[in-house]
């Protein structure tokens, strides 16, 4: 009799089995990794997370401390579990399964130990039934975490593991991947074209709504070939709305690379007439846009014009588009004459002006203006007043005496009237060519009215 009951329990352990197994394999035919008509099962089960979307990953090794180092994380999906199970001949009726190795993905968990003795338990409560499908959602809905102790304040989820820094990248790579593969298998409808097309062939953009990559590349290539770049943007009404624009990962998947390179050079030169205060970098490969640092200084330390450009490092003055002179040495004048001029030609209080003063300071410009101004009236000064050498250039004042001139820095001989070289040898000889300018003008005789005066009482002595 025993033989037959052993029998008879046999087969039905047999038939419940497989019955169990059709269910698990057409409810989740993706977690299972290998052929399971042999009794022997390999699951690859992902953890979704639900609303736990914070995860905590902290070192393992400071878990004690009430400071360690702690990584936040924002995301859907853990990495899976692999669970190799083994199904007894008894089972399910008086043998448990046979778990023979908890392992997860990245190590994200280290000790599987208290989870294996779950998925006994719940075997042990449910006496004679099958437990695969419970284990499976028990797992994929992420419910053991909680049992294991790892869910904090009902919000946060906290993994605990001996390199955190190593294992952050790791969680935010999968499920980055995971999402992607989901999303190219799945089939979408475009609103634009209202034609369903699989993901792969369409584009999601960051506020989550769906377009076809043909849609996009129409619409987007026309308005950054128009120059229309604030039209380069989720063309969903509510974005619309809302002034959402694309981001460049986005542009980069839906247009040409040449497209790419206009959109990115009209979002400069969009952000430089929002902001006057972002100059040009003067390197002739570089041209890129290099926003005002912030200074707490003030203007008057002259640290405000110093300008280093993220893209070259290239450091230079706002101002007059040299290298980097210091807070003290200041420009050229040169450099920046055609600004002052531009701005003097402006009528007082004007936009143009108030443009200019908004991109360099109000303060900074009038010392320009003043600057230049006392730079015209010395240059003015010194064309009435002085006569530069003609080797040298360096202007010389004759306070009196003759014409005839040597520059004491360059030792040229020259005329002080018109300027013109001397000969060392024969000087005077330039005063004495009739018909010259400086014929006989050797020395400047002053009129009578100049001429020395004596003074009260001279006479008398």
């Amino acid at each position: 009799m025993s033989t037959i009951g052993d029998f008879n329990t046999s087969r039905e352990c047999f038939d419940l089995r497989r019955e169990e197994l059709e269910v698990l394999e057409s409810i989740y035919p993706d977690f299972i990794s290998n052929d399971i008509s042999k009794g022997s099962i390999k699951f690859e089960i992902p953890v979704e997370l639900g609303d736990l979307n914070q995860v905590l990953v902290k070192d393992a090794a400071h878990i004690g401390h009430p400071v360690s180092n702690v990584i936040s994380l924002t995301l859907s999906l853990l990495p899976p579990l692999l669970v190799h199970v083994v199904l007894p001949e008894t089972y399910p009726l008086q043998a448990p399964p046979e778990i023979l190795s908890i392992r997860a993905s990245h190590a994200w968990i280290l000790d599987t130990s208290r989870l294996r003795d779950l998925i006994v338990e719940m075997w042990d409560t449910r006496a004679g039934e099958g437990v695969l499908c419970d284990m499976v959602e028990f797992i994929r809905s992420g419910a053991f975490l909680n049992v294991l102790g790892m869910v904090k304040d009902r919000q946060s989820l906290l993994i605990q593991h001996n390199t955190p820094q190593l294992l952050a990248p790791l969680l935010t790579s999968f499920e980055t991947s995971t999402r992607s593969r989901e999303f190219s298998q799945n089939s979408y409808s475009c609103s634009i074209c209202i034609t369903s097309l699989k993901g792969s062939k369409c584009l999601q953009l960051s506020c989550k709504h769906i377009f076809c990559r043909c849609c996009l590349q129409d619409f987007w290539g026309l308005c950054i070939t128009e120059g229309d770049v604030l039209r380069v943007g989720c063309p969903d009404p509510q974005c619309v709305k809302e002034g959402r624009q694309a981001n460049e990962e986005e542009v980069a998947r839906a247009v040409s690379e040449e497209a790419v390179t206009r959109w990115r050079w009209l979002k400069e030169k969009s952000m430089m007439e929002k902001d006057p205060s972002i100059s040009i970098c003067p390197m002739v490969l570089c041209q890129k846009p290099v926003p005002k640092p912030h200074i707490t200084d003030g203007e008057e330390s002259g640290w405000h014009r110093l300008r280093t450009c993220t893209s070259c490092s290239y450091s230079f003055c706002s101002f007059c588009k040299r290298t980097w002179h210091g807070p003290v040495a200041a420009c050229p004048i040169s450099a920046y004459e055609t600004l002052v001029l531009d701005y003097l030609a402006l009528p007082e209080d004007s936009p143009g002006r108030k443009i200019i003063e908004n991109r360099f300071g109000r303060s900074i410009v009038a010392k320009m203006v003043v600057a230049y101004q006392e730079e015209q009236a010395f240059k003015q000064w010194l064309a009435n007043s002085s006569t530069p050498c003609p080797g040298c250039k360096v202007h010389i004042e004759k306070s009196l005496g003759c014409n005839h001139m040597v520059c004491s820095k360059c030792k040229q001989h020259f005329c002080y009237r018109c300027g013109s070289r001397l000969s060392a040898t024969s000087p005077y000889q330039h005063f004495s060519i009739p018909g010259s300018r400086c014929f006989n003008k050797l020395f400047d005789y002053s009129s009578e009215e100049d001429e020395w005066q004596p003074i009260e009482g001279f006479h008398a002595l």
